[in-house]
């Protein structure tokens, strides 16, 4: 009898520098407080020095103590609103059809998540929220009036480790973590790391992208082709085996990063078959005896 069971794949994507060329806050957001990029980075910095406090919590508050100052609303709607003017990569809008279509072809079940030190509010304000089955970023604290008032979820690298073993369980929840700490057999579990592919850029993303191809999975490192940095740093990953593979980060169908997943999901489909055909035989041995 043919096998009808679809294999789930996760995707998993930072955002910044991954699926967008620069941090999401840098296209209307600082603009919106008067400030540059590098002044507002360089303000959030100091202050994670001066109280030795995390870079990405300090980077949150910073948000709102500057919102504040210049009287500009942190409604969940105005990040939104903000997350609307972000930018792209080439080909990232279609990637997600693209890449459905394909795991349909392979009789594949492809599902995409966010795994972010960005702000899951502006994510949520773009033109592909509606691509993932889970967002995994940072977020505030809202009051009865929507707005911002403290950070809720602050998403650094060890963080962002965590988020993959919620995938690997099928656990929604941010907050629970009693889940993820429960035994689950590797075998019960709804997507193993081995059918998992990770595309991250930065340094926030080593670890996981590490986790990833330790466990069977792959990972891409993608860089801005118009950054001649990004290309060196994403070249020494692979270099030094935290990588499987390196991209431009152009999502577009006759881009190399296209036949990299391609290939990869045709493995993946032949590795559960593999597998599939396997068990099969091994029961046949079994109730033979």
């Amino acid at each position: 009898m043919e096998n009808t069971h679809k294999p789930v794949v996760a995707l998993i994507y930072d955002f910044d520098g991954t699926l967008s060329p620069r941090n999401m806050q840098e296209y209307s957001f600082i603009r919106a407080l008067n400030m540059s990029p590098k002044d507002f980075w360089s303000k959030a910095q100091a202050l994670s020095e001066k109280n030795d406090a995390s870079s990405i919590s300090c980077y949150m508050k910073l948000m709102l103590d500057e919102a504040k100052s210049k009287n500009i609303s942190l409604q969940r709607k105005s990040f939104r609103s903000f997350g609307h003017e972000v930018e792209l990569f080439p080909g990232v809008k279609e990637w997600f059809s693209l890449i459905n279509k394909l795991g349909d072809e392979k009789e594949l079940t492809i599902k995409h998540y966010i795994n972010s030190s960005g702000l899951k509010e502006m994510i949520e304000g773009t033109d592909i929220a509606h691509e993932f089955e889970r967002i995994y970023a940072c977020s505030f604290i809202y009051n009865v009036d929507e707005v911002a008032e403290w950070p809720a979820v602050a998403v650094d690298f060890t963080t962002k480790t965590q988020f993959l073993f919620k995938i690997n369980k099928g656990i929604d929840s941010v907050r629970d973590d009693k889940k993820i700490n429960e035994y689950v057999p590797k075998d019960q579990r709804p997507i193993p790391f081995e059918r998992m592919i990770y595309f991250g850029d930065g340094e926030t993303d080593i670890p996981c992208m590490r986790m990833v191809k330790q466990e069977g999975g792959y990972s891409v490192a993608v860089y801005n082709p118009e950054d001649e940095q990004k290309r060196l740093n994403a070249e020494k990953l692979i270099k030094e085996e935290r990588v499987n593979f390196v991209c431009e980060a152009d999502y577009r169908k006759e881009k190399d990063i296209f036949n990299v997943v391609k290939t990869v999901l045709e493995k993946m489909k032949s590795d559960f078959d593999f597998a599939e055909l396997l068990n099969k035989h091994k029961k046949i041995a079994e109730n033979t005896k």
